[in-house]
Formats: structure tokens, sequence, C-alpha cells
């Protein structure tokens, strides 16, 4: 049975259709007959209540360089009447008005599936979230104060310093035995974020690589390692990282049979988490990436893994 499907995202002009993993999913549901909307998480507006946003229709998606879609015209959907799933899908930064969007989208899902589930995304931040999980982290310190960075750095020698609610790699910083940069960081962390920001232990293997897996409906779809390039720590792809294909070690099964139940049970469907050296360092649901990568070097459909936990869940 088609389904109406509401996409959240950022702008259409502006995706990377060689590697987005979001268009994946859209051309995924097309094949499959779905109907396919578009709008973006400002657009959203609640009266009396009900939840509705201007959405165009996408009427064409291909892989095909200025030409990768065509919408039609917009118009008004009301999000619990018309819309059988909304996937929210726009990127970070995590702040008061991606909170807000899961507030707004929270009242809609005793109609409409919401994926991954709103409340779970709101109260799950990556840098957060992963704390549950500490027995598999590196050790690792959330503060706003110099003297606390400071005995952590002494402790363990090399640090990484980065904001709670960063994404991309954006603002990661590595503070070596003799750096004599943690005051400077702390001091430019506190004006730039009201908020603590996050010390770990560095990791040497970094070098070796970040493995990103994927997790649909709390199981294993797949995973790439991801690479730093020459002079970075930060492996992202969108920071300049280089993705090999990979394969699970023991220890990385374990974490992930730890996770997958939680996972499903907060109705977090698509998520992906971070690895380096058998180290759990995030677990990223506000709009992971990474499936196209996986897919090219395991020759699997995450896609159509989602699309199946998806439909199973409207059954």
């Amino acid at each position: 049975m088609p389904l109406n499907v509401a996409v959240q995202m950022d702008p259409l002009e502006t995706i990377n259709i060689g590697g987005d993993s979001t268009f994946a999913i859209m051309l995924g549901a097309l094949a499959r007959g779905h109907r396919l909307y578009h709008y973006q998480a400002g657009d959203l507006c609640y009266r009396d209540g009900r939840v509705t946003a201007p959405a165009r229709p996408i009427t064409k998606l291909q892989r095909v360089a200025g030409d990768h879609f065509a919408v039609g015209d917009s118009v008004v959907l009301d999000l619990a009447d018309d819309i059988d799933v909304v996937l929210m899908r726009q990127d970070p930064p995590f702040d008061l008005a991606y909170i807000t969007a899961t507030h707004l989208l929270e009242r809609i899902q005793h109609r409409t599936l919401v994926v991954n589930d709103p409340a779970s995304v709101r109260n799950a931040p990556e840098k957060l979230f992963v704390l549950d999980y500490a027995r598999f982290m590196p050790p690792t310190m959330i503060t706003r104060r110099l003297e606390d960075a400071r005995a952590f750095h002494a402790e363990h020698g090399e640090v990484v310093v980065k904001p709670l609610y960063g994404n991309a790699g954006s603002a990661v910083f590595h503070v070596g035995r003799n750096d004599a940069n943690l005051a400077a960081l702390t001091e430019l962390f506190g004006q730039v974020w009201r908020e603590p920001f996050m010390v770990q232990a560095f990791l040497p293997d970094v070098s070796k690589g970040d493995k990103r897996i994927v997790l649909v409906d709390g199981k294993v779809a797949g995973a790439i390692n991801r690479l730093p390039k020459a002079g970075e720590i930060r492996s992202n792809l969108a920071a300049g990282g280089r993705a090999d294909a990979t394969e699970l070690t023991a220890r990385e099964v374990e974490i992930c049979d730890a996770l997958g139940p939680d996972l499903a049970a907060r109705g977090l469907l698509f998520v992906g988490i971070d690895v380096i050296a058998g180290h759990l360092t995030e677990i990223n649901v506000t709009s992971p990436t990474g499936i196209v990568a996986i897919d090219n070097f395991n020759g699997t459909d995450t896609p159509a893994l989602i699309w199946d936990a998806i439909e199973s869940k409207l059954k």
C-alpha cells in the first residue's frame, strides 16, 4: 500500500546526491510507490490542536547532477490526517529550534509514525545519550571549568575537546601533552556556547579509523571505517575523511548487542554509532549518515531495510 511520506529536511537544492543518506532513503521510498512531500523544520505550524506544514510534492528524484529533483505546487499538509510517515532528517545543530520541532511532531504521534521518535531524539543527544553506555567509552569528562579540564589533561596526557552539540566534526580539538592551549580553548568554548563541553582521553588509534556502524530498528545494517586525512584527527566524511570497507570486531558486536534493544524500544529506528579502537564515542540519532558508502562497499540496500522496518510498524 503506498504511503504518504513527509520529509522534514534541509533544502533539496543543496543536497549531495552522491552521498546523502536522506536522498537514498527517498529514492527507496519512490521505488516502492510511496508519495513524497518535502518541507523544512521552520515551516511547522501548530494551531487549534493541528500541526501543519506547507510542503511540496516531489514529482521526480534521480541521481543526475543539476537535475536531481522536481516538485509540484506547495500544499498545506495536516501531518496527522494527511501523512502516514514523517522522516525527521534536518541536519543539526541540535538547538532550541531542533528541540521545538520535536515537541511539535510529538503531538501527531497518535496518528503518524515519526522516524526517529521525536521524544527519544530530544532525550538522546549524541554526546549525552552515549553516557548510558560509559562502560564502552574512553575516559570522558563533561565540564565548563578549566580546573577540571586541566586535571583530566594531566591524568591522560592527550585529550580531545569538543562541543556537546556540534556535528560533522566541527570544533573538535586535539590537545597534546605539552600543549598550552587548553586554557584558551576553555575560554573560547565558554564564550561561544553556554553549555558544558566534552573532554575525552585521546585515542591514538584514531589514525586507523573511526568506525561508523548503522543500526536499523536495533539491528546492525552495516559499517564503514572512516580514515582521517593527513594532519587531521577528524575522520568525518564531511571533514575530508575517507571511507573504507570494514567488518565488525567481537567488541563492536558486543556494543551493538548492548545498544540494539534499547534503541528499538525508544523508537530510534535509524541510528549511527561511532567506535574508535573498540571504544564507543557517539550515538547519532538526529540525522545519521553513512548508508550510501556502506551500501557501495557491501552491496547492501540499507534504505530497503529502513522501509521494511517502517512498513512493519505501520501494519
